[in-house]
């Protein structure tokens, strides 16, 4: 049986166990207060811009965290929650870790499922992303230096935007918009989460669309995507990780990482702690000044 098909073996409940993160980490809820509570002080103290809009949905806001003056590399940050769920607001703590060593940050909003579809939110990122490209010169950053990051939910979003046909959004923004994707347990394969009883009330996926959105399904881009997970994750946590490498190859994705002990929710802290595995990571795609010689 290949990776790609283990799900349909196991049970609703077997999936619910594996995919359900809040349940699986005991001290999820505390952590993601964290979350929130570095994320206000990091607003209130950062060098920001916040709530720029990019398109027409009431969540279609983005937050720019700058410390430059020009050409700096762009880290556009998605924010997970099984698209249902957080908001840019919860996960502002992870600029300075980035503005600090040379980046201009980017955390865009979206609308959630179910009050839109999942087709409209990778549309929506899209915009924003437009958005960045046209406009974060204003804001000391770079438009030909635009690198990608999500976690969770944001993770599936960062690969499928990676692969991404700029062109049919418009005529004026470049074939290849981003330069690198980092997908923090990321979700690459969605059918799995058809079968997932506490996702599929608000995200109504079906089959079809499940594989029409699934990145492993998709050609894959001409830009690395590097993916990350932790390794007190699930198993399928874990697989996810590496399927994406099994169905894009090693030359789209060159770099596949699991940071011993780190959850779903903490391995956060990985990639805003200078010293961390997924903080390198990150920085070698924005080719940053330094990063560890490991990678």
């Amino acid at each position: 049986m290949s990776e790609l098909s283990a799900h349909s073996a196991h049970s609703a409940e077997w999936l619910e166990a594996q995919y359900n993160n809040r349940r699986r980490v005991p001290d999820a809820e505390a952590i993601l207060r964290r979350w929130s509570e570095a994320s206000v002080l990091v607003r209130e103290q950062a060098r920001c811009q916040l709530d720029l809009p990019y398109g027409a949905g009431s969540r279609q806001r983005l937050d720019v965290f700058s410390d430059s003056v020009s050409k700096a590399p762009v880290l556009v940050f998605i924010h997970g929650g099984y698209w249902r769920a957080l908001s840019k607001e919860d996960v502002s703590f992870i600029a300075p870790g980035f503005t600090s060593e040379g980046a201009v940050v980017v955390i865009p909003g979206y609308d959630l499922c179910p009050s839109v579809s999942m087709e409209r939110i990778p549309l929506q990122l899209a915009e924003a992303l437009a958005w960045v490209w046209r406009h974060i010169a204003d804001y000391g950053g770079d438009p030909n230096q635009i690198v990608l990051a999500g976690h969770s939910a944001g993770g599936h979003l960062a690969a499928l935007l990676s692969c991404f046909d700029w062109k049919s959004l418009a005529p004026d923004l470049p074939r290849q918009l981003v330069k690198g994707a980092l997908s923090i347990s990321g979700v690459h394969d969605l059918s799995p989460l058809v079968h997932t009883p506490f996702l599929q009330p608000d995200l109504r996926l079906d089959e079809e669309s499940a594989h029409r959105l699934s990145p492993v399904h998709h050609a894959p881009p001409d830009s690395p995507l590097y993916t990350v997970v932790g390794g007190a994750e699930s198993d399928e946590f874990k697989r996810q990780c590496r399927l994406i490498q099994q169905a894009w190859g090693t030359q789209a994705v060159p770099l596949l990482e699991e940071v011993p002990g780190y959850n779903h929710f903490d391995l956060l802290y990985d990639l805003v702690a200078p010293e961390g595995l997924t903080h390198a990571m990150a920085r070698k795609l924005l080719e940053l000044r330094w990063y560890s010689p490991l990678l």
